[in-house]
């Protein structure tokens, strides 16, 4: 069997950006654009991952600060600046933020490695960029929405916004989810991630006075991941809709 179409574009990304050099995180790239780095982090060792600097980044403007978790499959080094590249901060540019996109040092994005090294990052951003803390969002695809889910939930202090998409909220309970503005996306196509669950998870967190928002999506197969690009890009308008209140 081939590799999935999204996948398989995600892959592209990321091997174009093996040709560029690679950073130490000693100081954070203050310059536009996507910087590939890596840090190390004491008990999970060697994390790469990217930073996205926008075009209007002013330090004496506190930006917002987006949370980039990618998906599984066939992990190649800096996955996760390939899935930010090709999907995420296109579709979210208009928020203007400082993004952060690490490889996943764990299975998954619930590990405890995967959430240290997570929270050294956005604590390492937090110090070398002016970041808004009514501002932050966590946003994730398939395994990186399932990390997203559970990322909003372990830390509701510090994100203000998540957006899932075609994820599983797996064992967490329904009283952990949506404490913040949440924005979930699926199709009803996904043949690895059922939609019927997304779709009543939204409604119960509704009938729970929620801030929910619920997007249906249809034909996109799970692998379809970048033709979420347009949902994302409203998800990321309605997220920013929330912050203004």
């Amino acid at each position: 069997m081939g590799v999935p179409t999204g996948l398989r574009v995600l892959r592209v990304f990321v091997v174009a950006w093996l040709v560029s050099s690679v950073a130490s995180a000693a100081d954070l790239p203050k310059t536009k654009g996507l910087h590939q780095l890596q840090a190390d982090i004491p008990d999970v060792g060697k994390v790469l991952y990217a930073v996205s600097v926008p075009d209007r980044y002013d330090a004496a403007r506190p930006a917002p600060l987006v949370l980039v978790l990618h998906p599984g499959g066939q992990r190649m080094p800096y996955y996760g600046a390939g899935f930010m590249r090709g999907v995420v901060e296109p579709a979210l540019r208009q928020l203007q933020a400082i993004m952060i996109a690490p490889d996943c040092p764990g299975a998954s994005w619930s590990d405890p490695a995967a959430d240290k090294a997570v929270m050294t990052l956005i604590d390492t951003a937090m110090r070398e960029y002016a970041i808004d803390r009514k501002r932050v969002l966590v946003v994730g695809y398939s395994m990186g929405g399932r990390g997203t889910w559970s990322m909003a939930a372990k830390h509701q202090e510090l994100f203000t916004a998540a957006i899932p998409m075609a994820a599983s909220t797996r064992d967490l309970s329904i009283d952990q989810l949506g404490r913040q503005p949440t924005y979930i996306v699926h199709s009803r196509a996904d043949e690895v991630v059922p939609f019927e669950p997304a779709q009543e998870t939204a409604r119960a967190l509704k009938k729970l006075g929620r801030d929910v928002q619920f997007e249906a999506l249809d034909d996109f197969t799970h692998y379809d991941m970048l033709s979420y690009a347009e949902a994302l890009r409203r998800a990321g308008r309605w997220v920013a809709s929330r912050w203004k209140d």
